[in-house]
């Protein structure tokens, strides 16, 4: 029942892999391991006065509540030490609403000081700011921010000088089915084909675009289409064939040719695609000019 709710299962949840794509330029102490995560008591740490967000949904911490009783605490909390035995929590609040939920005794949790946090916070902005690094890395460097740092979209868009729409579209990407996150990686599908891929909600049908994607090589444009035709059930047909997603696009050209009386084609992008009117004299242009102005009239 918890999984169908989901959609994606646990990873809806938190990402339980994105740590198998760390850039090795980011931090180390950014990868949670067994080596820096302590149990702590839950009586002994204290909420975070600086917490963004204030509406909790009853029903998201139940859903985690149950996922962390079939699973465990798969993400470390991150906790600052105040004082001897105490400590103050820094990212992680509803993990710790959802174990109080269920009367955990302890959590995982990561223990820093003020002036480590503040180090690796800006270790890890000036890594994105200054690396070439891949989409996936950056996606997951904000999402080190965001889980360890407890910074909104909106502070982490201020800090490295982007749109806050921009970090919000790329740390959507740490959602991806871990065989699409390899392809990103790899180079072999784009930011838009992976926004493609995750507009679907089934893992089922993630699966077959991004199939269609490397084996058909669509592009980003063909993918929305591959996408849309996935969510309309395609007629009940879970295909996706480039050949006729392509064959739409010729009809377009053969038919706007027609109406202009010249070759018309198309050039896929990553991105899209151009479209090219050919003319050979500029006499010709006159005339494919007139008649597109006639038109419009």
């Amino acid at each position: 029942m918890i999984k169908n709710r989901l959609g994606r299962g646990l990873d809806a949840l938190i990402p339980t892999d994105i740590d198998d794509f760390v850039s090795e330029a980011l931090p180390a102490e950014l990868k949670a391991d067994g080596k820096n995560v302590s149990d702590i008591s839950i009586n002994d740490i204290e909420p975070n006065p600086h917490q963004p967000r204030t509406d909790f949904s009853e029903s998201d911490l139940k859903d985690l509540a149950d996922s962390i009783k079939l699973h465990g605490i798969i993400q470390p909390l991150v906790i600052i030490k105040i004082k001897p035995g105490k400590y103050q929590l820094v990212a992680g609040e509803r993990r710790l609403r959802a174990a109080k939920l269920i009367a955990l005794k302890s959590v995982p949790a990561i223990v820093r000081t003020f002036s480590e946090q503040e180090q690796l916070e800006l270790a890890v902005i000036e890594n994105i700011q200054r690396s070439e690094l891949k989409p996936l890395e950056v996606a997951i460097a904000y999402t080190k921010l965001i889980d360890q740092f407890n910074l909104t979209h909106e502070q982490i868009a201020k800090r490295v000088g982007k749109a806050p729409s921009t970090v919000s579209n790329s740390v959507r990407l740490v959602n991806l089915p871990h065989a699409a996150k390899i392809a990103l990686q790899k180079g072999q599908i784009t930011e838009g084909h992976g926004r493609a891929i995750l507009s679907l909600e089934s893992n089922v049908d993630q699966s077959l675009l991004l199939e269609a994607i490397l084996k058909g090589g669509l592009n980003v444009r063909e993918s929305e289409e591959a996408a849309r035709r996935l969510k309309d059930g395609a007629n009940g047909q879970k295909t996706i064939k480039a050949k006729e997603i392509r064959s739409e696009h010729l009809a377009v050209t053969n038919s706007l040719g027609k109406f202009l009386g010249t070759k018309v084609g198309i050039q896929k992008t990553a991105k899209g695609g151009k479209l090219f009117i050919e003319y050979y004299s500029d006499e010709e242009l006159l005339r494919i000019i007139s008649q597109i102005q006639s038109h419009q009239d």
